[in-house]
């Protein structure tokens, strides 16, 4: 990834902390609580995101490290604060998809301690912005900009807004800089939080079968943009530094090449299973499919993770230990 200063996720959890450890998931037991544990040397802990996409990119890796390089792999769900001390603690080994969020982290683990590496990009860029309903931006095409927002605020009020435009946000988790854009950009909307990725979904199906206006923080790529026909709001140009504090951003999301890191440790004696990893380069395209499997589909995500293996040998082999291929 470009800059790890100015391609930051914003969808990290800003309300975790060391309490969070205890808050973890394997993604193949389906939500079941699982504790940490230290695995042996053909176990391979990965961190995975709440997310689809994520989740899609741990299932693959561990369909190939399980099937293909005899590793047991650990899928523990976490979010992104919570999974760089991880790294950097030794508990976990990898992590697959990092939005660039935790900035602060990433200079005291890779930078000063160097118990973090950063092992490069993962192959798919993501974005974030702010989206409405084409239906919405083709009868009010001043929307389209945020110097149009104020005119239209009444549009988006909802019980929940306080009399202001409702911005509609996921998980109150996730690290973003809705609430810095909107005061300094002096707009008349409030943020409001739909409580999950799910429940936000939700809440955008109800309102687009129903055509009714709504804006929402939102992210490429993504399974439900199959669906759902949105467009961005254009945000103030970026420019060097302007997101650098929290609290005085006023421009747009960047596109964010998503990256990988690594226990230090691990990525310098993790064998085979370090090598495939560091290696691991998908498409958008290719995680997108496995997520729409995943999530249109209907399939279990070792399912859809085993027939993207299963047809698409040709691009994975490319990522298996030289002596292995």
């Amino acid at each position: 990834m470009h800059s790890p200063r100015s391609t930051r996720r914003r969808r990290t959890a800003l309300m975790a902390g060391a309490g969070a450890l205890a808050l973890v998931t394997t993604l193949s037991a389906c939500g079941k609580a699982d504790p940490y544990y230290s695995g042996s040397d053909k176990t391979v802990v990965l961190p995975t995101a709440s997310w689809a996409g994520a989740e899609a990119n741990t299932a693959v890796a561990k369909q190939i490290l399980e099937k293909e390089l005899g590793y047991r792999v650990k899928a523990t769900q976490m979010d992104e604060p919570v999974a760089f001390d991880a790294l950097n603690s030794g508990k976990a080994d990898a992590l697959m998809e990092d939005w660039r969020g935790v900035p602060k982290k990433e200079e005291k683990y890779v930078e000063e301690k160097k118990t973090v590496t950063y092992e490069g990009p993962m192959g798919v860029t993501g974005h974030i912005g702010w989206f409405v309903p084409r239906y919405y931006a083709e009868k009010h095409p001043e929307v389209l900009t945020w110097k149009g927002l104020n005119k239209l605020a009444d549009d988006f009020k909802t019980p929940e807004s306080g009399g202001k435009g409702q911005l509609l946000e996921g998980s109150p988790s996730y690290s973003t800089y809705d609430d810095a854009i909107i005061k300094n950009l002096g707009l008349n909307f409030k943020t409001v939080y739909a409580g999950s990725e799910a429940a936000q979904i939700k809440e955008i199906q109800k309102k687009y079968k129903a055509k009714q206006p709504f804006i929402t923080y939102w992210w490429t790529p993504q399974w439900l943009n199959e669906q759902v026909d949105m467009v961005e709001v254009k945000l103030p140009k970026r420019t060097p530094g302007c997101d650098a504090v929290a609290e005085k951003v006023d421009c747009a999301y960047p596109h964010t090449k998503l990256a990988k890191f690594m226990n230090a440790d691990f990525a310098k004696n993790g064998g085979d299973a370090a090598e495939f990893l560091k290696k691991f380069k998908w498409s958008t395209e290719d995680q997108t499919q496995v997520v729409r499997w995943m999530t249109i589909e209907k399939m279990d995500t070792d399912e859809a993770a085993a027939k993207w293996v299963e047809e698409n040998k040709s691009t994975w082999s490319k990522w298996m230990p030289d002596k292995k291929k």
